[in-house]
């Protein structure tokens, strides 16, 4: 939808107001229920247009209040609750009358409430965080993830380069007015700002690959040479297949996913960088292949999860539960189980999570060692940058 406009304020307005409304969803709910008589548990069609205005209204100055109230009225006669457009209407020009009153949980007195409300994040999440990471992680944690975009840096993308190609391409991206910088953990790094994606950019060309830069150290943690085997056994999208496949130049990597519709990222990207060492297969990384056993060095991409990290999808946080977390962490657990077989003697097993829990990240390490006592424990980092949001919080594990 965002796509068919082709301004970049435009897009970047809509794309603000829709994933906004989704971010804040329990603080624009708290600030309802502290204006209206009716609480937004009881209620059903004006949920749909009273956030979309009080956004706009307490959050974002480039909309009149009047402006944001009026469409909400529209928007809610237009869905069919014509009914409820005086709710509408009164709540949201109630908490414009009020919004330098408004009035959110004390931060001494109420503290887990208080960043729960403010950052908009389920009660047991935060109190989950607090737990394992004290106060101060937490909130750092929180934060970074609910920021608003003047807070931070502009947003950056990094890329990893492709082989001789990022000279050329960096002098191509600068003279489109496009920021190119020197990543901040990995060498072969760079970020860029200043783009518009409707840019030519030489992404299809092959001259990069997008990736974070923490999925780029944990493949270089791997310590892959130009003539091994690598196994990616949950390789989707397929970031870390091709980057181990630049690095086994002579050797091969086998990169598979169980999920078929996910496959086609994999076989894009290794199309699209010219990769002629890689195999790609559907395959259940549960189910043991006894051929692989002791055949490879494996590059273990353990991404399974509705991860806590990963807020690209806005609304994550809403739908995880702890007992979903508890089931997950006994998959992964299958997993390793199997990936540990396929390691030859020698070799390495890299483990790597896109979220934070110490369940699936140090926990489930220690349960591995314990197991397999002929493994030892190599390398492990975590990366936190505050200037980007929690997707960069990541652990990886080499175990050798």
């Amino acid at each position: 939808f965002v796509k068919q406009f082709t301004d970049k304020v435009e897009r970047a307005f809509l794309s603000r107001l829709v994933e906004g409304v989704t971010e804040t969803k329990l603080r624009l709910d708290y600030v309802i229920d502290q204006n209206s008589k009716t609480k937004i548990k009881s209620v059903t069609g004006d949920r749909l247009s009273a956030p979309d205005g009080l956004l706009p209204d307490s959050f974002m100055d480039s909309v009149p209040d009047s402006a944001a109230c009026n469409e909400c009225v529209k928007l809610a006669k237009k869905h069919g609750f014509a009914g409820l457009s005086g709710f509408v209407n009164g709540v949201l020009r109630t908490i414009t009358r009020e919004k330098t009153k408004l009035a959110y949980p004390d931060q001494k007195r109420e503290p887990e409430r208080y960043l729960s409300v403010m950052t908009s994040t389920p009660l047991w999440l935060v109190q989950k965080l607090i737990l394992e990471y004290g106060t101060e992680s937490a909130e750092t944690i929180f934060q970074a993830a609910f920021a608003e975009e003047d807070e931070y840096p502009a947003e950056q993308t990094s890329i990893e380069e492709n082989g001789e190609t990022m000279d050329f391409y960096k002098n191509r991206l600068k003279e489109a007015g496009i920021t190119v910088e020197p990543g901040a953990y990995y060498e072969g790094a760079w970020l860029l700002s200043g783009y518009d994606y409707t840019q030519d950019s030489g992404n299809k060309q092959g001259y990069f690959t997008v990736q974070d830069e923490s999925s780029m150290c944990a493949v270089a943690a791997a310590g892959i040479r130009p003539e091994d085997f690598v196994m990616d056994i949950c390789a989707a999208p397929g970031g870390k297949t091709t980057a181990a496949a630049e690095l086994a130049q002579q050797g091969h990597v086998l990169s598979m996913e169980h999920c078929r519709g996910k496959l086609e990222l994999i076989e894009e990207n290794v199309e699209r960088l010219k990769l002629a060492n890689v195999d790609i297969r559907c395959q259940d990384a549960t189910e043991y292949m006894q051929e692989q056993e002791e055949k490879q060095m494996l590059l273990s991409q353990i991404c399974l999860v509705p991860d806590l990290a990963s807020w690209e999808e806005n609304d994550i946080k809403y739908r995880v539960t702890e007992e979903q977390i508890e089931s997950l962490v006994e998959l992964q657990h299958t997993i390793l189980q199997n990936a540990c077989r396929y390691v030859k003697a020698g070799g390495t097993l890299l483990y790597s999570t896109c979220t934070i829990t110490k369940e699936e990240n140090t926990l489930q390490v220690e349960r591995f060692l314990k197991e397999h006592p002929e493994y030892t424990l190599k390398e492990q980092r975590q990366f936190l940058q505050a200037s980007m949001p929690v997707t960069d919080f990541i652990m990886r594990y080499c175990i050798s």
